[in-house]
């Protein structure tokens, strides 16, 4: 074991009882976990900055004070995060995850945005606050990451000149709405289930739309049925399946960068979604 863990450990008076045990899901960073003198924890290996970013994350959604279980940040010095290590196990809870989600998205902010930057996955996500959400969605998520795929040959022009119509439109029909706290990479990974409900990792936070993580759990899945009987409580917006569309590009555009042309026809087919609506 690394001595510079060893003495993050030493100043929150833990004690290593045995070694990291490499944990699934460590792509990014490495991810293990540690039995100790005062119970089990996970510990986090990355860059100090996305280590950073990744445990204010985790202290806003904790502040949230939701139906959802976040752990709780032990330590964050240099390139080590140790954190609560949570217990799997239980019944899957989709009815208390919409009602938690529902808790989060109630947490306002000022403006859309975040005080300082952090990452989705691997890619950089710039969070510089706008006013007005709509130039939000444009400004920082979709034309940055638009882009970017065309510099490394993933769009080509044309596709990036749709998606440019797309995000010059918004203001004709997304109305600008107070921002939502948001997780910011909500795929279904990112939510466990506990002995003590529905947990959520790995956040990536800012003040945005909520439909930010509602589309993110649809894109690679489906929440099901109580899951937003929960959420919604009777208010489905009307153009729900557009708001789904766009706020799905932002993260198809991110798999499109990291993973290759396999995710052009999904950014395709929203650019064309969205065009004709």
């Amino acid at each position: 074991m690394q001595e510079s863990l060893r003495a993050v450990l030493a100043s929150q008076h833990l004690v290593a009882r045995g070694e990291l045990r490499a944990l699934a899901g460590g792509d990014i960073a490495e991810v293990a976990w540690l039995e100790t003198d005062q119970g089990a924890v996970v510990v986090k290996r990355d860059a100090p900055e996305a280590l950073a970013a990744e445990a204010e994350g985790l202290r806003a959604l904790g502040r949230a004070n939701t139906e959802l279980k976040v752990p709780t940040v032990i330590a964050q010095e240099g390139e080590w995060l140790i954190m609560e290590a949570l217990a799997s196990g239980g019944k899957r809870d989709a009815a208390r995850l919409g009602a938690g989600l529902r808790e989060l998205h109630a947490v306002h902010g000022e403006r859309h945005g975040w005080p300082s930057d952090n990452r989705c996955g691997p890619t950089p996500q710039r969070n510089t606050p706008c006013d007005d959400g709509r130039v939000f969605q444009r400004e920082r998520r979709l034309m940055p990451l638009g882009t970017a795929c065309v510099e490394r040959g993933l769009l080509p022009a044309t596709l990036l000149d749709a998606l440019g119509d797309v995000a010059d439109r918004l203001e004709t029909w997304l109305p600008d709405v107070p921002p939502s706290l948001v997780h910011g990479d909500l795929w279904s990974g990112n939510v466990l289930t506990t002995p003590e409900g529905p947990a959520i990792i790995d956040p990536a936070v800012y003040y945005h739309y909520p439909e930010v993580d509602l589309a993110m759990l649809t894109l690679f899945g489906a929440p099901g049925e109580a899951f937003f009987e929960a959420y919604w409580d009777g208010a489905r917006p009307d153009d729900w399946e557009r708001r789904e569309t766009l706020f799905q590009l932002y993260p198809l555009l991110n798999h499109l960068l990291l993973f290759g042309g396999a995710y052009r026809a999904g950014v395709e087919r929203a650019i064309v979604r969205l065009q004709s609506t």
